[in-house]
């Protein structure tokens, strides 16, 4: 299996491929040319996808689109019960033209928005039914369950999970660099990150390393390392309310209780208090 990008494993000659991720999920910047739909069955942790950091809980479901880097870290605390199950498809899965045909017009402006990956807002108990359904059934009833969870996407809210799309593929290359940024972001965000030390794992001089991020992310590194720590920041306010703030500033990378509330306002337009009572 090539770093990124790579290819999903195919076990028999199927247009839609069923999988099952349990323990530790695939926590490695990835991509692939298959469309992917998640169900969270169990479990919680970050997302990233393309430029942007969420977390992720049981009963979520989430669609990453074709070719669009992301990564699931689970949370150490669920880690080892953890439990994913994912449809894999591409638009020519079933045939060059098959979404192409009038029967699935409903479905052209979903598998559109597909491209910059959705969070299914309010999961119905339909959809999580289906999902429930799709281990223990023929591979012609998983088909046809894909489909009627097509259509109940369709019927629901949904919100994007990436802003910027990088328009071009990465090369296995500049996968590895970009998972060796990613990985030890993901690992130490909550320690001090220096330039020197960052471009170094990248390999690349501080200016090159920064102009490499900012073209592939739309954004800085310490933009994204600062929304990496707000989102961790968000989950713990909320699980460990009874831990102080100017804590929980610390143990997210930030040194002065002043500096978080200022950097976590500039990414969620309020306090960390007032996202503890509002939440």
């Amino acid at each position: 299996m090539k770093v990124l990008p790579f290819k999903i494993p195919k076990p028999k000659n199927l247009g839609l491929i069923y999988q099952e991720d349990k323990g530790v999920l695939y926590d490695k910047l990835h991509q692939h040319e298959e469309i992917q739909i998640s169900y969270i069955v169990n479990g919680k942790g970050t997302l990233v996808v393309g430029d942007t950091v969420h977390h992720y809980y049981t009963n979520d479901v989430l669609i990453v689109g074709s070719n669009l880097p992301h990564l699931f870290k689970s949370d150490p605390s669920t880690s080892d019960n953890s439990f994913m199950i994912s449809l894999f498809f591409t638009e020519e899965s079933f045939g060059k033209d098959f979404f192409s045909l009038d029967d699935f017009n409903s479905l052209k402006h979903l598998l559109k928005k597909t491209a910059n990956g959705l969070k299914i807002s309010k999961p119905n108990i339909i959809i999580t039914q289906l999902f429930h359904s799709l281990k223990n059934t023929s591979d012609l009833n998983r088909f046809i369950a894909f489909f009627k969870l097509l259509d109940e996407f369709n019927k629901v809210n949904s919100k994007p999970l990436s802003k910027f799309i990088y328009p071009k593929k990465y090369t296995e290359n500049h996968g590895r660099r970009m998972q060796a940024i990613m990985n030890y972001t993901m690992n130490n965000f909550s320690s001090d990150i220096d330039l020197n030390t960052i471009a170094e794992k990248a390999n690349m001089t501080k200016n090159a390393f920064c102009n490499y991020f900012k073209k592939r992310t739309n954004k800085t590194y310490f933009t994204f390392l600062n929304e990496l720590r707000v989102e961790n920041a968000c989950k713990l306010l909320l699980e460990n309310r009874e831990v102080a703030i100017n804590e929980i500033a610390y143990q997210c990378g930030y040194s002065s209780l002043s500096n978080f509330n200022r950097k976590f306002l500039a990414v969620k337009k309020m306090t960390p208090s007032q996202y503890r009572k509002n939440h």
